[in-house]
């Protein structure tokens, strides 16, 4: 490999390196440690060396250096792994340098020349890399290291590599931590011992930060049943992040089967870099918390000022900027953030350059004015060009005039909404789907009523009119500790689904997609799936006592809203739960509307809930029971087993209590969920249980434990529900109250949010992914477990061996994707499949792993063998086998009495198994199997 010419003053260093060739311009050299003879002594102190330590000139095996006559300086030129590859750039440099040089009179324009041929060809190397390091030369030595130490395929890509120290028991290992697109590398030389570890991130079961009495902060890392600890002196949360990162992304592509088709920086595992690692997970963090649709990307960041009307100061915070939002949140602890959509802004304004301010005007006569971005100039020609507002002097000068006229037709539309949907394409809906939320329809508001409770709801919209005037209304609203008290107090019945919308991200949705849901509800109109049979059984399950859904107005709604959502996303189908959650949504918001927000809640508020194997609510139900144990120590005292609460709260995650509350009680902790996601059930949740701390520690049994937690959803009230009766009553299974106290809904939120208001949303997602991996190994146990004792039923082979195979045929399986996204078993994944068709494997695949297990692996010509076989126990002819199928051929080729080995064998020669006539092989397979 060809270096940067680095300049080295001592040719034999401590006699480290033995001169094998030289000439009058270069000298190749070797090693000492490495090659003939070993080195002795001095051979192992440098291979402890080349481990320990970072010099970039004991990276390599073998090295070139180039010198002139007259000059004491070398020149480190290339290295290599092995003599063979060292000699290629040996005779490069004979073949293509040393004639020329001759012609040169002086030893600076030689050595310059040398270096200039060096870089040239580097330059070329470097033009069909897409990969781009901080340090490429850097990289390029750790890449030979990283080669030549594990013997990994060739396409593996390494990702970055980190001195550390690996701890087995307590004595550390210093050496050297590679982190690769598959698999987590290690390794150590000390003085003669070596040190080698290889961990796939597909086999990871706890990724996570520690401390203990030796080690103040390491990194531990659960695979095959065996604890690793890495520590070091630098860099350990970095390490952490994109270890962490990259096992989630192994989760995301080889279990979730997912292509980041959005992604490009993600979509080829062969060009996985750190940096791309890092922009995704910052997007990831940037859209969770403006709660932003997939396919926007974090662009820019900007730290600055904003003048906050309201409290007529300035708030130090960020700008965060995107493809289609200009994003600003605080970092001084106000808790303030604005989302503006860029089809918004009308106009960017920059101030004297003093300031260094700029102003963006959006609709509603509206603006806001950032100061001190040290960037300004370039912020304000990104948000120009995303809104396509020129930045000319003849287009400056005319803008009051420009925003005038803006601003006029602005108000017109505000006037005349009609106009807006013919404006921007979107089709007339009204005859396909509903245009009003059912509680409009079914329970519409009287006016003139002046009973306390319609009192008290006309005050809260009174409380929210007025937060309106001072913070906006509408997507460039300003988020901040006041919006959360009044979302605590409870929403209005009047303003629910509006501010569902907004606070979902949902309407931003709605409004880039005119006409979708529309398109979506005609196609998907008729059709015939698993998932619309499953919708058509649970439509009169969903709030079946509520006077919505006793009618053919509200059961249509929901099934058109469920059937188009099946529709656009056939991953996720329809699930359980769906329904009910559905359900309330229609209740406070329009049919289309409601579209939205469930898309909301599946694909970004609760990401992996709604599929066949819930493993966003299993993983959540781990969050909850980590935060038990820190929150409520004394319950974890008296119940030390605590998969109770995960039993007994996934309906809580699924439904967000919607299926435990009364519905008038439920309404309040959605709002409270749509503001403050997947937090605010966690902290309901452990609000729950200590208010019945004491009568849980009482319980003799799961079942008394039970009982005590439905006595108490019965009881919660909401005191301040305008809704009529009949409609509270719908949801309360168990009228029988007098056994419990009631509790006021909004009282129990308020105590949530005092008493656990300080988990952090950041620290949720930590968990949440610390949970993932082993939830998910956990499943692929139980899924392993279920393999086998439905193939024990067809196979001769004992449980022990179905157990190896099993791994064998997993492990065969993710090799076919680890190098790329293109592989027979992705393309073809159906995640509706039973958990026996999760893995397969293409003919190239199966023939690698049948021609280590057949019985006649010595013989020669098995490449037709095995096409036959293959051809013969893929019965659905897709391409695929299965582990049964493979399990089966397995048995009757080992266990098989002789006439069903002939039977077999007789079945291969038959077409279509047999194309055509290789009966070459017969009498050889006979004998074999004779």
């Amino acid at each position: 490999m060809w270096l940067q010419p680095d300049e080295n003053l001592l040719k034999n260093a401590f006699k480290l390196w033995v001169t094998e060739e030289d000439n009058e311009y270069f000298v190749l050299q070797r090693r000492r440690g490495y090659g003939e003879g070993g080195g002795g002594l001095t051979g192992l102190l440098v291979g402890t060396l080349d481990t320990v330590l970072d010099s970039t000139s004991k990276v390599a095996p073998y090295r070139i250096l180039h010198h002139t006559p007259d000059s004491q300086v070398y020149w480190t030129i290339a290295c290599g792994v092995t003599k063979e590859e060292i000699v290629q750039h040996w005779d490069w440099l004979q073949q293509n340098i040393m004639r020329t040089l001759s012609v040169f009179d002086s030893s600076e324009d030689i050595t310059s020349f040398v270096q200039g041929k060096i870089r040239g060809l580097i330059a070329e190397e470097g033009k069909s890399s897409l990969v781009q390091e901080e340090d490429p030369e850097k990289f390029r030595e750790a890449l030979l290291r990283f080669e030549k130490w594990f013997e990994l395929p060739p396409k593996e890509k390494l990702v970055t590599y980190y001195s550390c120290s690996y701890w087995r028991g307590k004595v550390p290992c210093q050496g050297w931590l590679y982190l690769s697109t598959n698999f987590l590398c290690f390794y150590s030389y000390l003085l003669g011992a070596e040190v080698k570890l290889i961990i796939s991130w597909d086999e990871i079961w706890r990724l996570e930060k520690t401390s203990n009495v030796i080690l103040t902060e390491s990194i531990h890392v659960l695979a095959h049943g065996e604890d690793h600890y890495f520590s070091m002196l630098m860099h350990l949360n970095e390490t952490f992040v994109i270890m962490e990162q990259l096992a989630d992304y192994s989760i995301k592509r080889l279990f979730d089967k997912e292509a980041f088709q959005r992604e490009p920086a993600l979509s080829d595992p062969m060009q996985i870099t750190k940096r791309g690692l890092e922009a995704h997970a910052k997007s990831e963090q940037f859209r969770t918390f403006f709660r932003l649709p997939k396919e926007e990307n974090l662009l820019e960041v900007h730290e600055s000022f904003l003048w906050v009307p309201f409290s007529h100061f300035n708030t130090l915070g960020k700008i965060c900027l995107s493809e289609n939002y200009l994003c600003f949140a605080s970092q001084d602890g106000s808790q303030c953030h604005v989302i503006i959509p860029m089809r918004e802004v009308i106009n960017v304004e920059k101030s004297d350059s003093s300031s260094r301010a700029l102003t963006v005007c959006v609709r509603g006569k509206k603006a806001l004015r950032f100061a001190e971005v040290r960037d300004y100039q370039r912020l304000a020609n990104s948000i120009r060009s995303k809104c396509g507002i020129s930045a000319s002097p003849q287009h400056s000068a005319s803008s009051d005039a420009i925003r005038g006229a803006c601003q006029s037709l602005i108000n017109h539309f505000e006037d005349n909404p009609e106009d807006v949907t013919l404006m921007v394409g979107q089709k007339d809906s009204s005859k396909a789907v509903s245009t009003e939320a059912l509680m409009t329809v079914f329970h519409p508001q009287d006016v003139e009523n002046l009973d306390p409770k319609m009192l008290k709801e006309k005050m809260k919209e009174q409380s929210w009119n007025i937060h309106f005037s001072e913070y906006g209304r509408g997507t460039s609203m300003f988020f901040t500790r006041k919006t959360r008290d009044l979302i605590v107090r409870g929403v209005p019945e009047a303003l629910r689904g509006e501010l569902w919308m907004l606070f979902s991200g949902a309407v931003n949705d709605m409004a880039t997609h005119p006409g979708y849901y529309t398109d979506l509800v005609e196609q998907s109109l008729g059709t015939s799936t698993l998932a619309t049979d499953e919708i058509e059984r649970d439509l009169h399950r969903s709030l079946p006592e509520h006077p919505a859904f006793q009618s053919d107005t509200g059961i249509s709604a929901l099934r058109r809203v469920l059937t188009a959502y099946a529709y656009r996303n056939p991953k996720i189908g329809y699930c359980q739960a769906m329904n009910i959650l559905t359900s309330v949504l229609l209740l406070y918001a329009k049919e289309e509307e409601a579209f939205w927000l469930l898309v909301a809640v599946c694909e970004r508020m609760l990401p992996d809930y709604f599929n066949r194997r819930i493993i966003g609510a299993l993983v959540d139900q781990a969050v909850f029971e980590d935060l038990i144990r820190e929150n409520l120590p004394q319950l974890v005292e008296h119940m030390t087993d605590l998969s109770f609460f995960s039993s007994v709260s996934l309906s809580w995650f699924l439904t967000l209590f919607i299926s435990v509350l009364p519905i008038e009680s439920a309404v309040n902790v959605v709002d409270c969920f749509f503001y403050d996601g997947i937090k605010a059930i966690l902290q309901l949740g452990l609000a729950v249980l200590d208010y019945n701390m004491e009568a849980l520690i009482s319980c003799q049994d799961d079942a008394e434990a039970v009982t005590i937690l439905n006595k108490f959803f019965d009881s919660v009230t909401n005191k301040d529900s305008p809704l009529p009766q009949t409609v509270q009553q719908a949801s309360v299974s168990n009228n029988d109250k007098t056994s419990h106290i009631n509790v006021d809904i909004s009282e129990l939120i308020k105590e949530a949010y005092e008493k656990y208001g300080n988990i952090r949303s950041e620290e949720v997602e930590s968990s949440r992914k610390r949970n993932k991996l082993y939830v998910i190994q956990t499943l692929e146990d139980t899924t392993k477990q279920n393999v086998i004792r439905v193939v024990t039923n067809e196979v001769r082979f004992s449980p022990s061996h179905l157990d190896r195979l099993y791994n064998l045929f997993k492990r065969q399986h993710f090799l076919c994707c680890y190098w790329t996204m293109k592989s027979p078993a992705l393309l073809h994944h159906d995640p509706s499949l039973a958990y026996l068709e999760q893995y397969q494997l293409g003919f190239q695949q199966f023939s690698m792993l049948f021609s280590l297990l057949e019985p006649w692996a010595f013989c020669n010509p098995k490449s037709t063998l095995s096409l036959w076989i293959f051809r013969l126990i893929d019965e659905n002819q897709d391409g695929l086998v299965n582990f049964k199928e493979f399990c089966c051929a397995l048995d009757t080729l080992y266990s098989g009495s002789f006439t069903n080995k002939l039977k077999f064998l007789f079945k291969l020669h038959l077409p279509p198994v047999c194309s055509h006539a290789a009966f070459i092989f017969q009498h050889l397979i006979y004998q074999k199997m004779v």
